[in-house]
């Protein structure tokens, strides 16, 4: 499943980082981007979509009128938060509205990235007929067994999104200097994650001697 998401942003840079971050993730798609939160009502009351990346300081109509808006008119749309906003009374009120996740500006990469896993483990718990008491534990207990999967100095967030670009990847696999390129991490960062990878036999090796040059490894998932 794609899930459609709309960014509500006025600075047009960090507009341009959401989007760019959120469309790393194959599981998500833009459709819209909008610098006031009426604007951005006025589409979502018309429009279906599954996530608002959303500012809260923002001309004519703010982040937090725009939630409660959506709120009151019972539009099914989860929220994820990135702002400079970071008075308690703010985050309160923006928490008790349901947000899936809070980032305060400047963020990360990774911790963009986490966002989009909790807004996906959400919906998973939730999909089909009923919740199982397993679902919820992984959705109200991330720091539980699920995140602890990879060992110190790994994020399991950065090693989905390595898992995800090997599932993209061509069947003779892709190096790592693709990948690095692709997800926007360091050449050394993909090496030391895709090596973990291959020790868990998730990822497989090959070496390609038809470079022209120096040979080099192929990374693929392991079937």
């Amino acid at each position: 499943m794609i899930y459609r998401v709309v960014i509500v942003e006025d600075d047009p840079m960090v507009s341009l980082l959401d989007r760019t971050f959120t469309e790393k993730d194959t599981r998500f798609r833009v459709v819209q981007t909008f610098q006031d939160g009426q604007a951005a009502l006025d589409w979502l009351a018309q429009n279906p979509a599954d996530l608002v990346v959303l500012d809260v300081y923002m001309p004519i109509f703010t982040g937090l009128e725009l939630l409660q808006a959506l709120r009151r008119r019972d539009i099914p749309v989860d929220a994820i938060m990135v702002t400079a906003a970071n008075d308690t009374a703010t985050v309160d009120q923006l928490l008790k509205l349901g947000v899936v996740d809070y980032l305060v500006k400047p963020f990360t990469f990774e911790r963009f990235q986490q966002a989009l896993d909790t807004f996906c483990r959400h919906r998973e718990a939730v999909a089909g007929g009923e919740v199982t008491q397993g679902a919820l534990d992984k959705l109200f207990s991330p720091a539980g067994p699920a995140a602890h999967s990879a060992p110190k100095g790994l994020q399991e967030s950065t090693l989905e999104l390595i898992r995800q670009c090997l599932r993209d990847a061509p069947p003779q696999g892709l190096p790592s200097e693709a990948i690095a390129r692709q997800t926007s991490l360091s050449v050394v960062t993909v090496r030391r994650y895709v090596n973990y990878l291959v020790e868990r036999g998730e990822a497989a090796s090959t070496v390609n001697y038809d470079t022209g040059g120096r040979p080099c490894h192929l990374y693929r998932p392991q079937h």
